[in-house]
């Protein structure tokens, strides 16, 4: 027997008060109708109906069951909406925020390739490095690099590690010499983000433990890329994350300084808000880029 078919019969007859009723409305034959009804009742052992020529109405038991009957039906449908919703082609626009340098270099990429998949949808990408709030600022998607983070407001996906490295050119080596321990970064050139008037510090991880050292620059910036170029330049010593210098790793154009001493891993996630979790293009995006980077999990090891 078709339980959930079952119950529609039931709940079709109390509510249209009568099989004949009921069974144009459900596009079946009376008898179809009643037999249905009856193996409900067969198995659950208790009579729902009260049956005269001229009207059906629930039993007692009848009535409490058709009422619970009501609110899972509706609960199934509610579902089916949902599943259906899920399977339409998304539409509309996603407002996506991320930092330059990763924008640029990695998901602008990605999403062009996700906009040739679903072509009824629009992005709109904001690149910035300002930490922002996704919420307040009407974000459905940010990517964040940050230490592993939660939030009882936002859901937390991670997309892969972010790992950085100090580095500096050879020419910048040659003529102040390469830094053998963190406290020797205090006296050299270091080229960070924030502000010239505020130091900047940078925590390394060694065989002896953790170090926090200030450091302030030439330079600092908000963009990576800016820093990146600087350092090629010989200004200073710099901190970033791979997928930014790789290429500048791999020509010898900056070298890697204090290398038994790595800095703090970082973490590339993807966030949006609680409330939006449901929305078919943002659950679409989440799991394209997702598929994207675990398939190139071990050039973003490298790269990252």
């Amino acid at each position: 027997m078709d339980k959930f078919e079952s119950l529609r019969a039931f709940t079709q007859v109390v509510t249209a008060g009568g099989f004949a009723a009921a069974a144009r409305e459900m596009g079946l034959s009376r008898s179809a109708v009643n037999k249905l009804v009856i193996g409900l009742e067969n198995e659950l052992g208790v009579q729902l109906l009260h049956r005269s020529t001229r009207v059906v109405t629930p039993t007692e038991t009848g009535r409490a069951f058709y009422e619970r009957c009501v609110d899972i039906l509706a609960s199934l449908e509610e579902a089916e909406r949902a599943i259906a919703h899920l399977n339409e082609a998304p539409k509309g626009t996603l407002r996506v925020n991320a930092p330059m340098s990763f924008g640029t270099l990695h998901l602008a990429p990605a999403l062009a390739d996700f906009l040739v998949l679903y072509p009824e949808l629009r992005v709109q990408l904001t690149l910035s490095d300002r930490f922002i709030d996704p919420i307040e600022e009407g974000f459905d998607i940010t990517v964040r690099i940050a230490t592993p983070q939660t939030s009882a407001s936002l859901i937390v996906h991670p997309l892969a590690p972010a790992q950085r490295v100090l580095c500096a050119a050879p020419s910048y080596i040659a003529t102040h010499g390469a830094p053998t321990h963190p406290n020797e970064l205090r006296h050299h050139s270091c080229l960070h983000y924030g502000q010239l008037a505020v130091e900047d510090h940078w925590t390394l991880i060694g065989p002896d433990g953790e170090y926090t050292v200030a450091v302030q620059g030439a330079l600092c910036s908000n963009n990576g890329e800016a820093l990146r170029d600087a350092a090629v330049r010989g200004l200073g010593i710099t901190l970033l994350p791979r997928f930014i210098i790789e290429p500048e790793l791999q020509q010898k154009k900056l070298l890697i300084v204090l290398p038994d001493y790595p800095p703090t891993e970082l973490q590339i996630s993807i966030i949006y808000p609680v409330n939006r979790h449901l929305s078919t293009k943002i659950r679409l995006l989440v799991e394209f880029l997702q598929e994207r980077f675990s398939q190139n999990f071990q050039l973003l090891q490298n790269l990252l």
